[in-house]
């Protein structure tokens, strides 16, 4: 073996070639001999995670869902662990860790070993618990790696049928005309479906009042019987109502309008610059190779570009999404700054 492969092979050839003559280092060389150590270490890693992602994966892989069975993030999540196990050639197993609006999977995932093996699946909650909870286990941006966006989903503004508003422009002007708040409902304090109404009730400049439900189920109940009048809430549990007759479809909340709900109008139309569109899509604990963050990115990307993925996700009024992890990462950091000020502005806490 030559002297170059032994200097970049071994850290005492190194050392013995920047010694003087009087058998010391000067300062200068070991302040290169640091440089050339961190170099052969780098180059080890390197070598090492080539070796782990060309083997990946080897074993079945977990992606945790931080809500319960029959909730829009578990069937979409189960839904996309059926094409990667597929393409991986490994199970992906679902595994709901429900609580704390998707806190308690958030902090396990974050938690976890960086191999690839531990995968979180999750939503709009991942850029807004951090501002809604006083104690946070994770940091979103600097603890997770993007993978891919799964999916991108509207969601609706519905109305009990009694309301007498029918448009966004008329729902506007009637909160404006009368003496007193309207109430609003949500499925609970800092939900997706609490925020986006307040930041609708801002950029609108209208007054309202916000009822909180336990949950999509009891608001739901409450809103077709006519107890409360509106809500704006995930596509995926209104629009059966909607369909029924139960309850009436008012607009969606994407920047414009969906090709889910070709007739409904986007509140953009007239409240411009209004924009909530809920998305899901699939994390890596930081540190997880970036080779095998490609190969699942690859994989789900190919996966969402088949005709009938893109159908059976239609049936669940979401829209295939993808994109590279580099994307979906300026949604998350994009999303995380924009929430941050709605959940201030809206004074929503849990404690």
């Amino acid at each position: 073996m030559g002297q170059g492969s032994e200097i970049v092979g071994s850290e005492t050839g190194v050392t013995d070639i920047l010694k003087d003559e009087g058998g010391s280092m000067k300062d200068e060389d070991k302040r290169l001999r640091g440089m050339l150590v961190l170099v052969v270490l780098t180059s080890c890693l390197s070598v090492a995670g080539a070796a782990v992602s060309a083997d990946y994966p080897t074993r079945p892989v977990r992606l945790i869902v931080g809500f319960p069975p029959g909730g829009a993030a578990d069937i979409l999540g189960r839904i996309a662990a059926i094409p990667l196990t597929e393409r991986l050639g490994q199970q992906v197993v679902v595994d709901n860790r429900g609580g704390a609006g998707g806190l308690v999977a958030t902090e396990l995932a974050a938690r976890a070993s960086p191999d690839g093996y531990t995968l979180l699946f999750t939503s709009m909650p991942h850029v807004i618990n951090p501002h809604l909870y006083k104690k946070v286990q994770y940091d979103a941006i600097r603890d997770f790696a993007p993978v891919v966006q799964f999916v991108i989903s509207p969601l609706m503004m519905a109305a009990n049928a009694s309301l007498p508003a029918k448009t966004v422009k008329e729902l506007v002007a009637y909160a404006k005309s009368r003496p007193a708040p309207m109430n609003y409902a949500s499925s609970g304090s800092g939900a997706s479906s609490h925020l986006a109404m307040e930041l609708f009730r801002a950029m609108a400049g209208i007054e309202m009042n916000h009822i909180p439900y336990k949950g999509t189920g009891p608001m739901l109940t409450d809103l077709i019987s006519g107890q409360i009048a509106l809500t704006i809430a995930s596509a995926v549990p209104l629009t059966p109502q909607v369909k029924a007759g139960k309850l009436r479809g008012m607009a969606v909340t994407g920047p414009k309008r969906s090709p889910l709900f070709p007739d409904l109008p986007a509140i953009a139309e007239t409240v411009p610059g209004y924009e909530v569109v809920n998305w899901f899509g699939i994390l890596a604990p930081a540190g997880t190779p970036a080779a095998i963050v490609a190969r699942i990115n690859n994989d789900m990307n190919k996966a969402l570009a088949a005709p009938a993925l893109k159908d059976t996700l239609r049936v669940q009024s979401a829209d295939s999404a993808g994109g590279t992890s580099e994307e979906f990462a300026r949604i998350i950091r994009a999303d995380f700054a924009k929430w941050a000020k709605v959940v201030r502005d809206s004074g929503a806490r849990v404690d």
